[in-house]
């Protein structure tokens, strides 16, 4: 392994690092969920500046393990921090937060991140979907848009079970009566019926097909944002495709990927041998280079964890975007991708985490 340092002026920007920060507050949303306050201390309000949609990356060691979790801010710019979180039946990480943090404890958060975020200087019409937790980012996204712009409309299509798992009730409540000729609520409930059919079942893609239809004028829509589980992102763009609207109008995040398996990896014919094949890898971060030999069995990102233990990740599942970063050199096969964009992937990136190298060196850029 070698490392070496590369010109300041070479590198694009410095991945935000975790800082030690006090819980504010705890407020329970409903029986399995709650809200999280931090205290943003002075000197990290810059690095903790935070554009709507984005997310914060949480980090606790178990069993001498380093886990880590993002989460979607809730709150609108300019306010401190707020995260939504759902308990995860068995969750490490979730049924820890809702059930065991109280305020004045203390966290290791990272700083935002994430391009799930709209352009407060354009106008429009936002159509917002969302199911359960996927509820999170949204509230920022239309409370922010809202406020920015009086020609911005939104309409939320949120799907829940009942009325007792409805994540920010009150809050959307408020939205909704702060801006009512211009925020457009619609819940529908998988498992209470409610006085129309249409609103009773899973927001999938005969009940999207059916909303979309008899609630938006879909030419009139200028942005679609997607978040909620694999299944109803799937749906949504499905629809959205066959309806005409053009894809660098969808917006998507998910907060879980897990019925999709990935797909396999590319083999390569050059380098492949039997028994453990290796390439070099080089990676780029913060302004230091890594060179080392990885096993082409294993993901780029946990490769070089080995070598690099500052590495930034989070979800570990193509899902949240944390571990992005640029191919410079080289061949590699990302397996899944459920963070970037199209033009992203055109220009190089990838998720080191679902990333495979298939060539005999690679040289991947976090700093880019």
């Amino acid at each position: 392994m070698t490392d070496s340092a590369i010109p300041t002026a070479a590198r694009a920007g410095r991945r935000p690092a975790f800082h030690a920060v006090r819980v504010a507050a705890v407020e329970p949303l409903c029986a399995d969920a709650a809200v999280l306050t931090f205290d943003i201390p002075d000197r990290l309000a810059e690095e903790f500046a935070f554009r709507p949609g984005q997310c914060l990356t949480l980090r606790r060691e178990v069993d001498g393990r380093d886990e880590r979790r993002s989460y979607s801010i809730c709150s609108p710019p300019g306010t401190p921090p707020r995260i939504g979180v759902r308990a995860v039946p068995g969750g490490l990480f979730s049924s820890w937060l809702v059930h065991g943090i109280r305020a004045g404890d203390t966290l290791h958060v990272m700083g935002p991140a994430g391009a799930f975020t709209p352009d407060l200087g354009d106008p429009g019409h936002h159509v917002l979907v969302a199911a359960g937790s996927g509820i999170t980012p949204m509230l920022s996204i239309a409370a922010s848009v809202l406020g920015a712009d009086d020609g911005t409309r939104v309409t939320l299509l949120y799907g829940n079970r009942r009325t007792g798992s409805v994540m920010f009730a009150d809050e959307l409540a408020d939205l909704k009566d702060r801006h009512p000729a211009r925020f457009h609520l619609v819940h529908v409930l998988s498992r209470e019926p409610l006085e129309a059919d249409l609103l009773s079942g899973r927001l999938d893609a005969g009940r999207l097909t059916a909303l979309i239809g008899g609630l938006i004028d879909v030419r009139d829509a200028d942005h679609w944002w997607l978040c909620g589980p694999y299944g109803m992102v799937r749906d949504a763009r499905g629809v959205l495709s066959g309806l005409g609207v053009p894809a660098d109008r969808v917006h998507q995040e998910l907060f879980h990927a897990g019925e999709e398996p990935p797909a396999p990896v590319t083999a390569d014919a050059d380098g492949a041998t039997d028994g453990e094949p290796t390439s070099e890898v080089t990676v780029l971060l913060d302004g230091r280079a890594t060179t080392f030999s990885a096993s082409r069995r294993h993901s780029v990102l946990d490769g070089a964890q080995q070598v690099r233990p500052d590495l930034p990740f989070a979800c570990k599942g193509g899902v949240c975007g944390t571990c992005r970063a640029l191919v410079t050199h080289g061949r590699a096969d990302m397996r899944r991708n459920y963070a970037l964009e199209p033009a992203e992937v055109s220009a190089g990136y990838v998720l080191t985490c679902q990333t495979f190298v298939t060539s005999d060196t690679l040289t991947v850029d976090f700093d880019s």
